[in-house]
């Protein structure tokens, strides 16, 4: 070890001409865009799902001093070629930002910043530190696009536990009842949070005590697995306590209490059986396999090296504000046409779906014979973090709407001028608790009009909307609902998707008119 340190701290070493550069550099990112990570780091702040990477950034940097001496008997090279590495990224990071998604833009940061090693001090640096980089990446909060995934998992496997259990169940989408009450699986119930800390920790436990990668990569989908069944478990156990105690427990804060606590205990158990088959620690005092003597270090200047990448990273936030100070208009002013054959109507909206801070909302009533059919558009112009078009808070109806439940969704087709449109469908029935009719249903059809194209694809929304921005053709961009109410017995999805196909081409037009007003 003696031998190793003074190769690392005399004067005149490569490290001690390379991380002054690795430093500044960082820290020039880190200052440029310090508003994404300002918005990662409030996520944190506010999520209880995300709390633990306050703790990556001290974890890496812990786990990179463990292998001080192996880096000490390395030495720093800079590599040019990384620098193409970090332009795809960069230009990544401006696609996230015109398209006001969070997790690339902070995932593209976050890359810049681990790019800068290679970069600076070369590939064999860089393997030797490669797992403390790449767990920096759990800083970014991702993962939360899984919980309606989750969510239909989790209770899909409670109600079929329930019913083997012998209690009649009986089910409309998220919501349950049995006879001793009703039950909801919201977001709470989804088990991300178990899924997203069980990861990262399983993640560092298996590189602590494993060396093997593919022991490592079993304990990776171990920490995957367990979270979700024993979510699915936790859920079912605790109705089953509400039931035999007729509602005095697992109920109200206890219901969280009681999650976390298994969950505990299950992680724990998990981390027991994987220590039984951890492998010998490495010798972190031995000079790394291939390591470059000091006496043979050379490579690109790193000086230069850090003041290109950091032109190179500048670039994207350049055009970013060029964008954002373009066309700032006023709110857009919409309305939706009369249509042929289709006389008005004074009946409320039933249903208001979430779209959270939308440029403009309109809505209108069409008497279609004995019913009325509801169009509901979501206008959005100059898109942005929390004002767009694509995101996970905008939903038909949130889990904790006291009044409406999903109850199923697909999507169908329908033939408009001769072309097909795909449409998302959706079947929402009033609740248990709301006191309406529930033999009537709300019959549901939603697409994407993004600048005269139409989808139903979120992420073909998004790149549409990138793609005519770049194109100076603005961000326009709408989400337009149709709804019909009938009985169960009613041809009510026919009659829907009838409506649709004879007057979406003049909706079509309404919305490029509003857009020409620009």
């Amino acid at each position: 070890m003696n031998a190793v340190l003074p190769s690392f701290t005399a004067l005149g070493s490569p490290w001690r001409r390379a991380l002054p550069a690795l430093a500044l550099l960082l820290l020039a990112l880190l200052a440029l865009y310090l508003p994404t990570l300002a918005a990662m780091e409030a996520i944190w702040a506010r999520s209880g799902t995300f709390a633990h990477a306050y703790l990556v950034a001290p974890i890496s940097l812990w786990l990179v001093w463990r292998r001080r001496h192996r880096l000490a008997a390395m030495a720093p090279r800079a590599e040019p070629a990384w620098l193409l590495a970090m332009a795809p990224v960069a230009l990544a990071w401006l696609v996230g930002d015109l398209a006001g998604v969070n997790a690339l833009t902070q995932a593209a940061a976050t890359a810049l910043l681990v790019l800068s090693v290679p970069l600076l001090l070369g590939r064999a640096v860089a393997r030797e530190i490669a797992f403390p980089l790449g767990f920096l990446f759990f800083m970014v909060p991702f993962g939360e696009f899984l919980m309606p995934r989750l969510m239909e998992s989790t209770a899909d496997f409670t109600v079929a536990a329930i019913s083997l259990s012998g209690i009649p169940v009986y089910r409309e989408g998220l919501q349950f009842i049995i006879p001793s009450g009703a039950w909801s699986v919201v977001e709470a119930c989804s088990g991300v949070r178990y899924l997203i800390a069980s990861f990262m920790v399983g993640t560092l436990f298996a590189y602590l005590n494993y060396r093997s990668l593919r022991a490592r990569a079993a304990f990776w989908a171990v920490s995957l697995a367990v979270p979700i069944v024993a979510n699915w478990l936790r859920a079912y156990m605790i109705v089953m306590l509400g039931h035999v105690s007729g509602n005095t427990l697992a109920v109200g804060v206890d219901h969280l209490v009681y999650g976390w606590v298994f969950f505990g205990i299950v992680v724990g158990l998990m981390f027991y059986v994987g220590s039984r088959w951890a492998e010998p620690d490495e010798d972190l005092d031995a000079p790394a396999t291939g390591a470059v003597p000091a006496a043979t270090a050379g490579g690109a200047n790193a000086w230069w090296l850090a003041l290109a990448a950091l032109v190179l990273a500048a670039a994207p936030q350049a055009a970013a504000w060029q964008f954002a100070h373009v066309g700032n208009e006023p709110a857009p002013a919409i309305a939706l046409p009369d249509l042929a054959g289709q006389g008005a109507s004074q009946a409320p909206l039933p249903l208001k779906p979430v779209f959270e801070g939308a440029s403009a909302i309109v809505s209108r009533a069409y008497a279609d014979g004995d019913k009325a059919v509801f169009v509901h558009v979501a206008y959005y112009r100059h898109q942005r973090f929390g004002h767009k078009l694509v995101s996970s808070d905008n939903t038909l109806v949130t889990s904790e709407d006291r009044e409406w439940n999903r109850s199923a969704s697909g999507a169908t087709t329908v033939a408009v001028g001769g072309r097909p449109i795909a449409l998302r469908t959706a079947e929402v029935l009033p609740t248990a608790a709301s006191g309406a009719d529930r033999s009537h249903r709300l019959e549901v059809r939603q697409l994407y009009w993004v600048g005269g194209r139409l989808t139903t694809s979120d992420h073909l929304a998004v790149a549409h909307s990138v793609a005519n921005r770049l194109a100076g053709r603005g961000d326009d961009a709408a989400a337009i609902s149709f709804f019909l109410s009938g009985a169960a017995e009613d041809d009510t999805a026919a009659r829907l998707d009838a409506f649709v196909a004879r007057h979406l081409p003049a909706l079509e037009a309404s919305l490029a008119a509003t857009q020409a007003r620009r």
